[in-house]
């Protein structure tokens, strides 16, 4: 596609594989079709959905199409669920394929392809896409799981930039290493570790282990009765982030009422500054997800606090 407007901006996801990879692959054939180097800034959920779109041309990758994103010389290269029609912006959009995918298929027209390239972009639309019956569905995920330990930035600058050096990298020793002794034992515990945030959702605290494979192996496995589940982790800025895994569809639903966003059945959203523990978050969690629950217990607690102070 010869005729893409010039971004400003490469605009992508921040926590997992898939944003990693396509927005180094936007990145780079910017770079062959302007000769410029253009800016990539990697985006949460949350931030994305209150970020000011100052640009007037810019690139974006593996963030949902959305009505304000309808813009002239705006590109989004994406493969989440959205009902808005493209009127505007250059809307490159697939189901079946990573954002990844979507991003390397627009290099391989320009020449931009490779051997190393051709095997990470599989591996990250295996893991990304969740393709449980592919032959490297166990690999991909340890390759998935260097972003959720080293995050974006880290390993971005770990490999210079060059994603294909990601390619039997060393501290995949490290990710199977971890996925054979630590998973058994993280599951067992985790089984025994689920809290109800609402009738439809579980918190399923996590000492070890891949939570992503632990939390599937749960829901295959019907270890709990909540078709939704929900993990907790803090990055290293202090955010605690909430990830929401589901078999039925229903992950994304309540991905969207934390302000979230993501996949039917893996999604995922920031919590609001103020939530510094789990603890926090779980209540947090509870008041967002039991809404009148919550108004009937404020309810009842003034209802106690009238009667102290009466009988004071």
């Amino acid at each position: 596609m010869n005729s893409l407007p010039k971004p400003e901006v490469i605009l992508t996801h921040d926590s997992d594989l898939d944003g990693l990879v396509a927005g180094v692959l936007l990145q780079r054939l910017a770079r062959k079709l302007f000769n410029t180097e253009v800016r990539i800034e990697a985006c949460n959920y949350n931030y994305w959905k209150q970020r000011d779109l100052r640009e007037r041309a810019a690139w974006v990758s593996d963030l949902s199409f959305e009505a304000r994103l309808d813009r002239p010389n705006w590109v989004v290269i994406d493969h989440h669920v959205t009902d808005t029609p493209a009127k505007n912006a250059i809307l490159i959009h697939d189901l079946t394929k990573s954002a990844g995918l979507l991003c390397y298929e627009l290099c391989r027209e320009h020449d931009l392809g490779s051997p190393k390239l051709d095997r990470l972009v599989h591996l990250n639309n295996v893991s990304d896409l969740f393709l449980e019956e592919d032959p490297d569905f166990v690999l991909a995920g340890d390759y998935a799981n260097l972003v959720k330990i080293y995050q974006f930035w880290n390993l971005l600058s770990l490999v210079e930039g060059e994603i294909e050096r990601l390619l039997d990298h060393p501290l995949l020793e490290v990710m199977a290493v971890k996925r054979r002794i630590e998973n058994p034992l993280g599951f067992t515990w985790s089984k025994a570790n689920v809290t109800e945030i609402s009738p439809l959702v579980g918190f399923v605290d996590t000492v070890i282990g891949n939570t992503n494979l632990i939390v599937h192996q749960l829901l295959e496995q019907r270890a709990t009765h909540f078709p939704v589940l929900i993990t907790l982790f803090r990055r290293a800025n202090g955010a605690m982030i909430a990830s929401l895994r589901s078999r039925n569809g229903d992950a994304l639903k309540v991905a969207e009422k934390l302000q979230g966003g993501g996949h039917a059945n893996a999604s995922g959203a920031t919590l609001p500054r103020s939530v510094k523990t789990v603890a926090d978050a779980v209540h947090y969690l509870r008041q967002v997800l039991n809404p009148k629950k919550d108004a009937e217990l404020n309810s009842l607690e003034s209802v106690f606090a009238a009667v102290e102070a009466s009988q004071k």
